[in-house]
């Protein structure tokens, strides 16, 4: 039996159990509808309810603002209370809501499976690892069905309604396949693309969750997939979740077959189950009926079931059962890829922040200065017609890095961006690499006068790395609490008084980082060390004098300079343009991920801002949403004189990585269009 013939025939299986799990739950449903009728929005356990409010609460995944408004003005027993924070979480979305929703789309492919010289799509699925893509077990049974199929992300319509040309990539069942008939799911391995970089590194993955707290009946769902083959769909707002089995979903929503194998979301892009199968209106037989109310016979096509509600697979159990299989070390591996609260990753000791390795005697502030420090690289003679040059700033977290492999990947996400918007690519060796990671370091030790720490996280990351001098420490706090502000997080007064938030067992700092982490896609820990190096570069003249006369060393004296910087470095670079030779001209600037757009950030700088700098022809500043160094962006509401913003949208857990930012088109055509003179 062919591949498609064994899916459709599994898939009739899979509608008619859908089928009989719907109608046992008939007087639930129904017992559930009365409750809506008499204005019971979300008729859920109390323990349900309070489950789902807790870790919206946790998350920062409504405004508290908001929430606060919902609760104050009545006493409220707490029923009512996680009702009205539910209510505020369905009828009030964040801007972000549009952009984490683009994002997880982009961990959504198509799967057409090799048939008889064709290509046939036969459903779809979704990355939840770097490495592994979930999808139904009606459409990849086995291990030749997945060796016979092969899978295409972006195939989907760009803004402009026009087809985007998808990225195809194989499936890899030898390295992973599971999978289960009952729940319908299979789980496999993607082999990486010509890259050889994992799938999930280029299209982010989706975290699953084993933990409650979810999804309560009458909240939305959204579902993301590929009805009948065709290009990327969406299905959002008007659907809900109707009945809860131990294993499996019912909802409302608009799907199709094509759709066997998507993802279903809550409001805040966290799956929460895995789509399978429509539900049909079936006979006291049990026989499936069609819109017009005859039985339904197989000759009649899809389209004329009446299609009655859905179901979708529990990701809860999916990963119980997952967590159950005897697997080899290295599938666990891969399997614990997937993140804490999937359940099955080992367990990890908690880290904590240790001194850098060093020499015996070189716990004190000189010994660490007396390491020899890399240099930085320069373009090859002759590079863009030898008057242009192209410049990249990195930012902080690269000491003890190559300068070569820095620049090396740097170029590489720029190429990817610049084929993307049909530009010519760029060799690395064409670009100038001024390198002042080591000497920050240097810098930062002598400053502290205690051994620099090595990133590990911490459940106290804003005071782990906070500066130890009180006027860096100063910055520091001032920074983070503006950004925290920034991001609507409420003063604590009124936290504590409505009893949410983060409690009382850490400080503020913590919990305005901790606010910070929730509502982006950084951890606590990077951006505590990113805040940091920022604070005492701008309160110490002696590191900014350090860092800007290491950068200075390895720049262009004269000619065109087209300079590209990242996170610090923009911070950096906007303080270079007082320090540049007379003989430059800087034609273009592009800030990535950067802090510029804080007060606290821009009224130390040397050009005084903000304020384009006269030396600066043209700039472009890319920040993504979900990029918490990069708060205080867009630049233009603060800056002047011909600023241009450009939002994107980085893959999750990439939010603040700079190849990120250079593979979009829009960013390297900015960037490469200065490049030919």
């Amino acid at each position: 039996m062919v591949a498609t013939d064994r899916s459709h025939d599994e898939r009739e299986r899979q509608v008619a159990a859908a089928a009989a799990r719907y109608g046992e739950t008939g007087d639930e449903r129904r017992t559930l509808q009365r409750q809506q009728d008499a204005g019971v929005a979300f008729p859920d356990s109390e323990e349900a309810l309070a489950a789902r409010a807790a870790r919206l609460l946790d998350r920062q995944a409504v405004p508290a603002a908001m929430v606060v408004e919902a609760v104050r003005a009545d006493p409220l027993e707490a029923t009512a209370a996680y009702e009205r924070i539910l209510g505020v979480s369905r009828d009030l979305q964040a801007w972000s809501f549009l952009p984490r929703g683009a994002r997880a789309a982009r961990t959504i492919a198509r799967i057409s499976v090799r048939e008889n010289g064709r290509e046939l799509p036969v459903g779809t699925g979704f990355l939840v690892s770097p490495n592994l893509l979930l999808t139904n077990h009606h459409v990849l049974p086995d291990t030749e069905a997945a060796r016979q199929s092969f899978v295409e992300f972006d195939a989907q319509v760009t803004v402009d309604n026009t087809p985007q040309s998808p990225t195809r990539l194989e499936l890899d069942p030898d390295g992973f396949f599971a999978a289960d008939q009952r729940l319908d799911f299979a789980l496999v391995r993607v082999a990486p693309g010509p890259d050889l970089r994992p799938a999930g590194e280029t299209f982010g993955w989706n975290r699953l969750s084993a933990q409650k707290g979810k999804l309560v009946i009458g909240e939305p769902v959204n579902v993301i997939g590929h009805p009948m083959g065709r290009l990327k769909e969406i299905a959002v707002r008007d659907n809900m979740l109707q009945v809860r089995l131990d294993d499996f979903l019912h909802y409302k929503t608009d799907t199709e077959p094509g759709n066997s194998g998507s993802p279903v979301f809550n409001d805040q892009w966290e799956v929460v189950a895995l789509h399978h199968s429509g539900v049909p209106r079936t006979d006291g037989q049990g026989r499936v009926l069609r819109r017009d109310g005859q039985v339904w016979q197989p000759g009649d096509g899809d389209d004329a079931i009446d299609w009655v509600s859905n179901e979708g697979v529990r990701i809860s159990s999916i990963l119980k059962h997952l967590a159950a299989l005897p697997l080899s070390s290295r599938q666990q591996a891969l399997l614990a890829e997937m993140g804490p609260e999937s359940g099955l990753g080992v367990a990890e000791a908690a880290a904590v922040p240790v001194a850098a390795p060093a020499p015996a005697a070189a716990a004190s502030p000189t010994a660490v200065e007396n390491v020899t420090a890399r240099a930085g690289l320069r373009a090859r003679d002759g590079a863009f017609g030898g008057r242009r040059h192209l410049v990249f700033l990195h930012g902080r977290s690269q000491e003890g890095l190559v300068p070569e492999d820095l620049r090396r990947d740097w170029t590489a996400g720029l190429n990817q961006g610049l084929v993307r918007a049909g530009l010519p690519p760029v060799d690395p060796a064409d670009v100038w690499f001024p390198y002042y990671g080591d000497r920050l370091v240097q810098a930062l030790t002598a400053h502290e006068a205690v051994p620099h720490l090595v990133e590990a996280p911490t459940a106290r990351a804003a005071e782990a790395v906070a500066p130890t001098a009180p006027t860096a420490r100063a910055v520091y706090e001032e920074i983070i609490g503006e950004a925290a502000t920034k991001w609507d997080m409420p003063h604590e007064s009124r936290l504590a008084t409505e009893r949410i938030g983060m409690g009382d067992v850490v400080g503020a700092l913590q919990k305005r980082l901790s606010w910070l982490a929730a509502r982006s896609d950084l951890d606590a820990w990077a951006i505590a060390l990113v805040f940091r190096d920022v604070a005492a570069y701008l309160d110490d003249q002696r590191i900014r004098d350090e860092v800007l006369g290491c950068v200075l060393e390895t720049m262009p004296d004269s000619g065109e300079v087209v300079l590209v910087s990242h996170s610090l470095g923009t911070v950096v670079g906007l303080d270079l343009t007082t320090r540049l030779s007379p003989g430059v001209d800087l034609v273009h600037l592009t800030t990535a991920g950067s802090p510029l757009g804080l007060d606290s950030v821009y009224s130390r700088l040397l050009v005084g801002g903000p304020k384009r700098p006269d030396v600066v022809a043209d700039w472009l500043n890319v920040w993504c949403p979900t990029d918490a160094v990069a708060i205080g962006c867009p630049l233009g509401d603060d800056w002047a004189d011909g600023l241009s913003d450009l939002a994107v949208v980085n893959a999750r857990d990439r939010a603040h990585k700079i190849v990120e930012y250079l593979a979009h088109p829009d960013v390297a055509r900015s960037i490469g269009s200065h490049l030919g003179g």
